[in-house]
């Protein structure tokens, strides 16, 4: 190597430096690709994609080859750097010295740090082509990678690494949920709700949903008829449960579009509305969300009456507040329970529902305990608060607007400072 002239030798060196920048570059863009969208170009067909998918199946080959590779061309480098120091100035016993310093600065800035920054910014810019690059090249060194990967492994196992096994490559809803809200600029606001309900139905039961039983507004067989048609008449409502005395004595639930039809005529009375009863649906108060809705849609009703161990009915659920977890308020001109004021405060009506709070603010109130706000502030202060009261609840500061003999019926939530 010494007969070499220097044109030669820096022209070697040159190479060298972009090897091992190439070399630096594609590990890391083919360790920062992201793999959902790399199993997205490859269901494209995208050639560079397949090719690099392929590689990563066995990362560790993919990492001995590459290192291999550029440890080799480092080397080299540096070799050829001690011939040129050596023929430039023979008498200097500190050349050598020099030139691995002079080598060193060269190779962090021009073939580490530039080509991994690069690659970590734009990863598909180098990972596809180098995958063409490394596919070849895999197969020509294949035997000294197994060599020297069989060391790898084996000083993986003693540590308690098997890279055999490998970790699943999946996301939990969890993280799926972080993705959701994190991709603001690629899909509208609603649409990410309605993803983050989908998500939210593993963990929701009928109770987190339903209409507790106080706001159940059901028909008494033993009002007079009168009364009865008038409810009929002015019930906002399409089905209503009817009941004796209770409504943990339900007897059916009534379809105002068919009764409407007679209500009017001379002979219609109670014993009509009896024959109009579709039969009651009993939900236990601990069913999935998504579990019912498979429900419904199979017995093709909308309506059923949820109930606890002891059979007694906690309240009412329907199709609509199945579908309402999903893609949120079905009917939008209502009042919202939770209304943002212009100081950044909320007056939050305590008897909505943990998880449409939690829904409509974006909070992070519990879900495990009470299912109410009312409930949870109760639960928090063991007592009913008097109006004025402020309460620290899980790191939300709220105060008591209004209360009735039993229970809270409106709050303020402070803003956050």
């Amino acid at each position: 190597m010494n007969e070499l002239p220097l044109s030669m030798l820096f022209g070697i060196l040159a190479l060298m430096l972009i090897l091992s920048a190439f070399f630096a570059g594609s590990e890391t863009s083919l360790m920062s690709l992201n793999r959902y969208r790399l199993r997205h170009l490859v269901k494209l067909k995208n050639p560079g994609a397949i090719k690099t998918h392929k590689l990563l199946q066995r990362p560790d080959r993919l990492l001995g080859l590459i290192l291999l590779c550029n440890n080799f061309v480092n080397n080299f480098a540096a070799s050829i750097a001690t011939v040129i120091a050596i023929k430039m100035y023979a008498n200097d016993e500190s050349i050598i010295a020099v030139a691995t310093g002079i080598l060193t600065i060269v190779m962090l800035i021009c073939s580490d740090v530039t080509p991994k920054t690069l690659a970590a910014i734009k990863p598909e810019l180098l990972a596809f082509p180098a995958a063409w690059i490394y596919t070849p090249l895999l197969k020509i060194l294949y035997p000294v990678v197994v060599f020297v990967n069989l060391f790898v492994n084996l000083l993986l196992r003693i540590v308690g690494v098997d890279v055999n096994k490998k970790a699943p490559d999946s996301l939990n809803s969890e993280e799926l949920k972080s993705i959701i809200t994190e991709a603001e600029s690629l899909m509208p606001l609603r649409y990410q709700k309605m993803l983050l309900g989908i998500l939210d139905l593993e963990s929701a039961t009928v109770e987190d949903i339903m209409t507790p039983r106080n706001e159940i507004v059901g028909i008494d067989l033993e009002d007079p008829i009168e009364e009865i048609i008038g409810q009929i008449k002015t019930s906002p409502h399409t089905q209503m449960a009817v009941y004796k005395k209770s409504i943990d004595r339900v007897i059916g639930f009534l379809h105002l579009r068919k009764v409407l039809v007679e209500v009017n005529q001379a002979h219609f009375d109670k014993q009509c509305i009896i024959n109009l009863l579709s039969k009651p649906v009993f939900i236990p108060e601990s069913t999935p969300v998504h579990t019912q809705m498979l429900n419904f849609k199979n017995e093709k009703i909308r309506i059923g009456l949820v109930v606890d161990e002891y059979g007694d009915v906690q309240g009412l659920v329907t199709l609509d507040d199945l579908l309402q977890e999903i893609v949120g308020e079905l009917i939008t001109d209502e009042v919202s329970a939770a209304q943002l004021q212009s100081d950044g405060s909320y007056l939050v009506d305590a008897g909505i529902t943990i998880r449409e709070l939690n829904r409509l603010t974006q909070w992070s109130l519990p879900t495990e305990g009470p299912k109410t706000l009312n409930g949870l502030i109760i639960e928090v202060i063991e007592t009913i608060p008097e109006p004025g009261t402020s309460i620290d609840l899980h790191g939300y500061h709220l105060e008591v607007i209004k209360r009735n003999k039993n229970t809270v019926k409106l709050v303020k939530f402070l803003p956050k400072q």
